[in-house]
């Protein structure tokens, strides 16, 4: 099986994945949920092990509680999962404002610059999904983040699958 072939199978499923989670944007938002509970399980126990490896007191003490907090966190997520959709969305709302903020303040450092309007539409745009967010709050938890994963998924295929069928797909 081709390098080629391989990108294009990626892509058709994180195409398909992202149609599914488009087509269903609160299944897609709790399965994130999970995803995310569980990262922080995985993260926090890595992290715990790490902490007993480290040198030093402070660093060992810090880095186990950093990691027993995550697992915690992850655990509470996952023992209440609609309440944990909430606060994501709420994390991803602020992190939109926050970056989209800091983007508009970047493009201005970039006025002479290429790029100048794209960081400060990206910026905006940013700034414009967090208000969207927040503005529909709680409701907006139930599918926002359902549908940032599709979207995240579809722009993932569609980019692979240009990959698969450009001139170095198959050294990709």
């Amino acid at each position: 099986m081709t390098n080629r072939i391989l990108w294009v199978l990626m892509a058709l499923v994180a195409i398909v994945g992202g149609v599914f989670a488009l087509a269903n944007p609160f299944a897609a938002s709790i399965a994130a949920t999970v995803i995310a509970a569980w990262m922080f399980i995985i993260m926090g126990a890595i992290q715990v092990f790490a902490g007993f490896r480290a040198q030093g007191t402070g660093a060992k003490i810090w880095s186990i509680l950093l990691g027993l907090l995550s697992v915690v966190l992850g655990i509470m997520i996952l023992g209440k999962p609609l309440q944990g959709m909430v606060a994501l969305t709420t994390v991803v709302a602020a992190m939109f404002l926050a970056g989209g903020v800091f983007k508009a303040i970047l493009s201005f450092s970039l006025a002479d610059k290429r790029f100048f309007w794209m960081v400060l539409l990206s910026g905006i745009a940013s700034i414009v999904l967090g208000v969207m967010i927040f503005a529909n709050f709680p409701l907006s938890a139930a599918t926002s983040l359902g549908i940032l994963l599709g979207v995240e998924l579809l722009f993932d295929g569609v980019s692979a699958l240009a990959l698969a069928f450009s001139s170095d797909g198959e050294e990709a």
